[in-house]
Protein backbone atom coordinates (compact mmCIF):
# COMPACT_ATOMS: atom_id res chain seq x y z
CA UNK A 1 0.00 0.00 0.00
CA UNK A 2 1.05 3.45 -0.45
CA UNK A 3 1.05 5.96 2.32
CA UNK A 4 1.32 8.86 0.03
CA UNK A 5 4.09 10.27 1.68
CA UNK A 6 6.40 9.09 -1.30
CA UNK A 7 7.66 5.72 -0.51
CA UNK A 8 7.35 2.64 -3.10
CA UNK A 9 7.65 0.07 -0.45
CA UNK A 10 5.02 0.61 1.82
CA UNK A 11 2.73 -1.70 0.82
CA UNK A 12 0.91 -2.54 3.94
CA UNK A 13 -2.49 -2.41 5.61
CA UNK A 14 -2.95 0.12 8.24
CA UNK A 15 -6.36 0.32 9.67
CA UNK A 16 -9.84 -0.56 10.08
CA UNK A 17 -12.15 1.49 9.04
CA UNK A 18 -15.70 2.95 9.63
CA UNK A 19 -18.00 0.03 10.53
CA UNK A 20 -15.53 -1.77 12.47
CA UNK A 21 -16.40 -3.86 15.91
CA UNK A 22 -14.65 -3.08 19.09
CA UNK A 23 -15.68 -6.25 20.82
CA UNK A 24 -17.28 -4.25 24.07
CA UNK A 25 -14.15 -2.44 24.47
CA UNK A 26 -13.99 0.05 27.48
CA UNK A 27 -13.04 3.63 26.13
CA UNK A 28 -9.09 4.14 26.39
CA UNK A 29 -8.12 7.72 27.51
CA UNK A 30 -4.64 8.93 26.26
CA UNK A 31 -2.11 8.68 29.57
CA UNK A 32 0.61 6.26 29.70
CA UNK A 33 1.47 5.02 32.64
CA UNK A 34 5.19 3.48 34.08
CA UNK A 35 4.77 0.70 35.30
CA UNK A 36 6.91 -2.09 36.72
CA UNK A 37 7.60 -4.76 33.77
CA UNK A 38 9.25 -8.41 34.33
CA UNK A 39 10.14 -9.28 30.41
CA UNK A 40 13.79 -9.75 29.68
CA UNK A 41 14.20 -7.52 26.72
CA UNK A 42 16.42 -4.25 26.48
CA UNK A 43 15.55 -0.60 27.21
CA UNK A 44 14.13 0.83 24.11
CA UNK A 45 12.38 -2.33 23.29
CA UNK A 46 8.59 -1.77 22.16
CA UNK A 47 6.46 -4.98 22.85
CA UNK A 48 2.96 -5.57 22.39
CA UNK A 49 1.24 -7.79 24.07
CA UNK A 50 -2.26 -8.36 21.77
CA UNK A 51 -4.23 -10.29 24.00
CA UNK A 52 -3.92 -7.43 26.69
CA UNK A 53 -4.02 -5.07 23.92
CA UNK A 54 -1.39 -2.45 25.32
CA UNK A 55 1.99 -1.63 24.00
CA UNK A 56 4.78 -1.24 26.70
CA UNK A 57 7.85 0.85 25.78
CA UNK A 58 11.05 -0.36 28.31
CA UNK A 59 12.27 2.56 29.57
CA UNK A 60 14.60 0.50 31.73
CA UNK A 61 15.13 -2.90 33.41
CA UNK A 62 12.13 -3.45 35.31
CA UNK A 63 10.16 -0.66 34.08
CA UNK A 64 8.02 0.35 30.33
CA UNK A 65 5.72 3.04 29.86
CA UNK A 66 2.16 1.24 29.20
CA UNK A 67 -0.12 2.63 26.30
CA UNK A 68 -3.91 1.21 25.40
CA UNK A 69 -3.72 -0.05 21.84
CA UNK A 70 -6.37 -1.27 18.79
CA UNK A 71 -4.78 -4.54 17.60
CA UNK A 72 -5.92 -7.24 15.03
CA UNK A 73 -9.23 -8.56 14.63
CA UNK A 74 -10.04 -11.78 14.36
CA UNK A 75 -7.94 -13.46 11.80
CA UNK A 76 -5.48 -10.39 11.09
CA UNK A 77 -3.46 -10.82 14.05
CA UNK A 78 0.30 -11.85 13.93
CA UNK A 79 3.35 -12.22 16.44
CA UNK A 80 6.62 -11.42 15.68
CA UNK A 81 9.86 -9.14 15.95
CA UNK A 82 10.69 -6.56 13.42
CA UNK A 83 12.13 -2.76 13.44
CA UNK A 84 10.79 0.77 13.06
CA UNK A 85 11.53 0.85 9.34
CA UNK A 86 10.05 4.75 8.76
CA UNK A 87 8.65 7.40 10.94
CA UNK A 88 5.98 9.60 9.36
CA UNK A 89 3.74 13.06 10.49
CA UNK A 90 0.22 13.58 9.18
CA UNK A 91 0.14 10.47 6.33
CA UNK A 92 -1.52 10.54 3.70
CA UNK A 93 -3.38 6.46 3.00
CA UNK A 94 -4.19 4.56 0.56
CA UNK A 95 -6.13 1.16 1.60
CA UNK A 96 -4.54 -1.76 0.41
CA UNK A 97 -6.32 -4.32 -1.59
CA UNK A 98 -7.67 -6.49 1.60
CA UNK A 99 -9.60 -3.25 2.41
CA UNK A 100 -10.54 -2.26 -0.56
CA UNK A 101 -12.29 -5.42 -1.17
CA UNK A 102 -14.06 -5.09 2.34
CA UNK A 103 -14.88 -1.66 1.46
CA UNK A 104 -14.69 -0.92 -2.19
CA UNK A 105 -16.36 2.43 -1.69
CA UNK A 106 -13.24 3.82 -0.31
CA UNK A 107 -11.04 6.92 -1.92
CA UNK A 108 -7.49 5.41 -2.99
CA UNK A 109 -5.99 7.56 -1.58
CA UNK A 110 -6.83 10.07 1.83
CA UNK A 111 -4.97 12.95 2.63
CA UNK A 112 -2.86 13.44 5.34
CA UNK A 113 -4.85 15.70 7.96
CA UNK A 114 -8.38 14.34 6.46
CA UNK A 115 -10.58 13.77 8.80
CA UNK A 116 -11.30 10.70 7.81
CA UNK A 117 -7.52 9.45 7.36
CA UNK A 118 -7.38 6.10 9.83
CA UNK A 119 -3.91 6.70 9.90
CA UNK A 120 -4.21 9.68 12.34
CA UNK A 121 -1.81 12.21 13.23
CA UNK A 122 1.44 9.59 12.67
CA UNK A 123 2.97 6.78 12.07
CA UNK A 124 5.81 4.47 12.23
CA UNK A 125 6.14 1.67 9.52
CA UNK A 126 7.35 -1.52 10.44
CA UNK A 127 10.04 -3.74 8.59
CA UNK A 128 8.33 -6.28 6.27
CA UNK A 129 6.10 -3.26 4.67
CA UNK A 130 2.63 -4.54 5.44
CA UNK A 131 1.73 -2.96 8.94
CA UNK A 132 2.14 -0.32 11.45
CA UNK A 133 2.08 1.42 14.62
CA UNK A 134 -0.35 4.73 14.33
CA UNK A 135 -2.56 7.22 15.21
CA UNK A 136 -6.47 6.76 14.55
CA UNK A 137 -9.16 9.00 13.72
CA UNK A 138 -11.48 6.66 15.81
CA UNK A 139 -10.40 7.24 19.58
CA UNK A 140 -13.24 4.99 20.57
CA UNK A 141 -11.65 1.80 18.92
CA UNK A 142 -8.73 2.00 21.13
CA UNK A 143 -8.92 -1.08 23.21
CA UNK A 144 -10.09 -3.64 20.98
CA UNK A 145 -9.41 -6.50 18.38
CA UNK A 146 -10.09 -3.42 15.21
CA UNK A 147 -7.44 -4.04 12.80
CA UNK A 148 -6.28 -5.36 10.16
CA UNK A 149 -3.09 -6.12 11.70
CA UNK A 150 -1.66 -2.75 12.25
CA UNK A 151 -0.80 -1.42 16.40
CA UNK A 152 -3.53 1.30 16.60
CA UNK A 153 -3.09 4.09 19.53
CA UNK A 154 -4.81 7.26 20.36
CA UNK A 155 -2.89 10.72 19.03
CA UNK A 156 -2.18 11.48 22.28
CA UNK A 157 0.13 8.54 22.66
CA UNK A 158 1.17 8.17 19.23
CA UNK A 159 2.75 11.56 19.49
CA UNK A 160 4.46 10.26 22.64
CA UNK A 161 5.61 7.37 21.66
CA UNK A 162 6.73 8.85 18.09
CA UNK A 163 9.19 11.46 20.28
CA UNK A 164 10.68 8.38 22.50
CA UNK A 165 12.06 5.97 19.51
CA UNK A 166 13.59 6.22 16.58
CA UNK A 167 13.89 4.11 13.59
CA UNK A 168 15.31 0.86 14.09
CA UNK A 169 13.94 0.27 17.77
CA UNK A 170 13.08 -3.42 17.91
CA UNK A 171 9.12 -4.13 18.36
CA UNK A 172 8.29 -7.62 19.68
CA UNK A 173 4.65 -8.54 19.24
CA UNK A 174 3.16 -11.32 21.60
CA UNK A 175 -0.13 -12.71 20.99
Amino acid sequence: MSFGFHSAKLGMTLAVLAGASVLSAPRAEARPDLVAFREDVSPGTIVVKTHERRLYLVVEPGHAVRYPVGVGKAGKQWAGVTKIDGKYRNPAWAPPADVKHDVPSIPDVIPGGSPANPMGVAAMTLAGGEYAIHGTNRPRSIGGFVSYGCIRMLNQDITDLYERVRVGTTVVVDR
